[in-house]
């Protein structure tokens, strides 16, 4: 297939359906063009608007990559999103792993300055840790967020970022 040349697809995504063009960006990777938001991001879907939306400040998508073995989810935020600040509990073992995959982000644990994320970058959460993580205010984000297992685990959505904090971020 050529740099211009598109193939049109239908991609399952539980009991949805969504139609997205496959092409190669201008690196030769491939690339999903999202045609409800008009947005070529990595080779992931996009997926659905976010279940937990109410968690996030701005839009954001949740495509089920897999429930077997290690949950896996693609999770996109559309610039200025970031979600509240949070924690994976757990009495053993748990917490969660983000894999970038496209555009410029932040994480950010309690306490800690905030980390900027590229794609290819990779952010071990252990669990009991208080964190936030979302795009850039110029750029669109995906990561794939792995949970891992853990005894006992269970998620708390806290208070959101401020406006305030995430102006300051740089």
């Amino acid at each position: 297939m050529g740099s211009h040349e598109h193939k049109v697809f239908v991609l399952v995504l539980g009991t949805s359906y969504h139609k997205y063009k496959a092409n190669m960006n201008a690196t030769g990777e491939a690339a999903i063009m999202d045609e409800r938001i008009g947005q070529e991001l990595s080779a992931f879907p996009v997926g659905d608007v976010n279940p937990a939306s109410e968690y996030f400040s701005g839009d954001t998508y949740l495509a089920v990559l897999t429930n077997e073995q290690v949950p896996a989810f693609n999770v996109t935020f559309a610039p200025k999103c970031r979600n509240n600040w949070h924690v994976h509990h757990a009495s053993a073992g748990g917490g969660q792993m983000l894999i970038c995959v496209y555009g410029h982000g932040w994480y950010q644990e309690w306490g800690k300055p905030a980390r900027e994320l590229y794609a290819g970058d990779v952010v071990n959460i252990p669990a009991n840790v208080k964190h936030w993580h979302g795009a850039a205010a110029d750029s669109w984000f995906q990561h794939v967020a792995l949970e891992i297992e853990g005894a006992d685990a269970w998620n708390e959505w806290l208070e959101p970022v401020s406006d305030e904090e995430y102006a300051n971020l740089g």
